[in-house]
């Protein structure tokens, strides 16, 4: 077994400007030795439809399902719509769990998020910890990442400024690399 980890970051929103697009691209640049971070876009995935379902997966489904069996692990960085999950994310998870073999099944994943509102995503990421338990996953419980008034550490260029925020960006990060595999030295 190699001693690298492949993560696979998921970001809840579609906004060109989105926060929690900002702060998958900062994980990216913060990334502990041995990790590599691949992201992967939710636009393509259509709204869950039973009889769609019925007629087979749609091809950017089983994409999304197969990037997350072969990640080591996921980051899942997401807004916090009406003090719950976007529907853009939760959507793509209620088709992920379609099928056999659940990708999400004892995956290590771990959460962040950034909103414009002070409470930073708590509401959110507490609502997409049930949705994970329920699909077997295994979440990264501490640190938390919740980024709070976001307007105020993304550029208008979607850039990252917080020295403070990077830094616990990089703290989960190894965290999350030692809850994938703990022989990984952070």
């Amino acid at each position: 077994m190699s001693d690298s980890v492949h993560v696979l970051g998921i970001c809840g929103s579609l906004r060109s400007g989105s926060y929690n697009a900002a702060l998958l691209r900062a994980a990216s640049e913060l990334l502990p030795q041995g990790m590599t971070l691949t992201l992967h876009d939710l636009r393509s995935i259509p709204l869950f439809d039973g009889d769609v379902e019925a007629a087979g997966l749609p091809a950017s489904v089983v994409e999304l399902q197969t990037a997350i069996r072969e990640a080591d692990g996921v980051l899942i960085a997401t807004p916090e719509y009406n003090y719950s999950i976007p529907g853009v994310l939760k959507n793509s998870l209620d088709w992920v769990s379609r099928g056999k073999n659940q990708p999400l099944g004892s995956k290590p994943v771990a959460l962040m998020g950034a909103s414009a509102g002070g409470f930073g995503t708590v509401r959110s990421q507490l609502a997409l910890r049930q949705v994970l338990q329920a699909l077997d996953a295994r979440d990264l419980q501490r640190p938390e990442l919740h980024v709070g008034n976001a307007g105020k550490v993304v550029s208008p260029e979607g850039v990252l400024t917080d020295e403070a925020t990077r830094e616990k960006i990089r703290a989960m990060l190894a965290a999350f690399a030692l809850w994938i595999r703990p022989s990984v030295t952070a």
